[in-house]
């Protein structure tokens, strides 16, 4: 089941989206929650197809409208590919391809390790998958979007926590908030914002063997402000937030959504 429903007012009712690892994880919440607000939603993915799938089927049961686009990611040609299906999908579900929403979600964390031990390749597919991709989706979706679209970016709360081993994975989330700031002034006089998510700790169906153990759980909340693991609706709700009209204003900006990780000692002697 969705964790959401379609609204009656809905927010984002007639324009369109696509998500970009949209199968599972924070990329399915996302889905679920512009599908919920009355967008039609371009469900991509890399391989999965019974996760896709079930994505679009749990979407349609609830009242929204989706369809799967599959596409691989750091590979050559990749951006031509994902907008190609997009196109050819809106076009028949709605007679046009004007795309009015990207979540740039999709991301491996792939490191080899710090300094010290991260292998070239492993380094060069970070960056194919999570920073070049991106950048090409949106210079391939530009096009598509009319005035007042709506791009969003999704980051990590490592590019303010340095964490072992993440060092590669997060200079790549800190290139696509570097991505964000600047495009915003290239697209801005459309109308177009563009900001970037920044999630912290999250129980996913990928990530639920180590935050589903209570010891985990409570080391998570003893270095946040808000003392529990997120959940993809927290992050998606975030999304569906600069994603609608009332988020017209903001335009550049990184929103830590981490719970308030890592603010802090919360106490003093």
């Amino acid at each position: 089941m969705t964790d959401y429903e379609v609204h009656s007012l809905s927010t984002l009712a007639g324009r369109t989206a696509l998500v970009t690892g949209g199968s599972r994880g924070i990329g399915r919440g996302i889905c679920e929650r512009l599908a919920a607000d009355g967008a039609l939603v371009a469900v991509h993915y890399a391989s999965n197809d019974a996760a896709a799938a079930d994505t679009v089927a749990t979407i349609e049961a609830a009242g929204g409208q989706a369809f799967p686009v599959r596409a691989e990611l750091g590979v050559d040609g990749d951006a031509d590919a994902v907008i190609d299906a997009v196109e050819a999908g809106l076009r028949a579900r709605t007679g046009h391809a004007r795309l009015d929403i990207l979540v740039n979600n999709a991301g491996i964390d792939d490191s080899d390790g710090g300094i010290g031990s991260e292998t070239r390749k492993a380094f060069d597919r970070l960056f194919a998958v999570n920073v070049r991709a991106p950048f090409f989706l949106i210079q391939r979706a530009l096009p598509l979007m009319g005035d007042g679209g709506r791009i969003i970016n999704i980051s990590s709360g490592v590019t303010r926590i340095a964490l072992p081993g993440e060092l590669a994975y997060a200079m790549t989330k800190a290139a696509l908030e570097t991505l964000t700031r600047n495009v915003a002034n290239e697209v801005g006089s459309r109308g177009i914002t563009i900001n970037t998510v920044a999630p912290g700790p999250t129980r996913t169906d990928k990530t639920a063997f180590v935050f589903d153990r209570p010891e985990m759980q409570a080391v998570v909340a003893a270095g946040q402000a808000i003392e529990r693991v997120g959940r993809p609706a927290d992050i998606a709700n975030v999304v569906a937030f600069l994603a609608g009209p009332d988020s017209a204003w903001l335009t550049a900006n990184t929103i830590d959504a981490t719970g308030g990780s890592y603010l802090g000692p919360k106490h003093l002697g």
